[in-house]
């Protein structure tokens, strides 16, 4: 399960562990402009954990799901 909402200045899309148990903590990615970023709870440290991804970075891994193993090179003519 997952939500959407749009604020002042990110899109913010809240992913939901809903599978079978032992489940995961909710992960929030906020969209903004110049970046995203990823951040989840972690009981352990008892702290928010964030990652901020570039736009450079988000389009690597988004490419990066449907290639097979290897090193890649994208260049703006085969960006999706």
């Amino acid at each position: 399960m997952f939500t959407i909402e749009h604020e002042f200045d990110a899109t913010v899309i809240t992913l939901v562990d809903d599978g079978p148990a032992p489940l995961k903590e909710d992960i929030t990615v906020n969209a903004f402009s110049e970046c995203v970023t990823v951040e989840q709870y972690d009981p352990r440290t008892d702290r928010v954990m964030m990652v901020t991804l570039s736009m450079a970075q988000l389009r690597d891994l988004g490419a990066a799901l449907d290639l097979p193993e290897g090193a890649y090179l994208l260049n703006e003519t085969s960006a999706p």
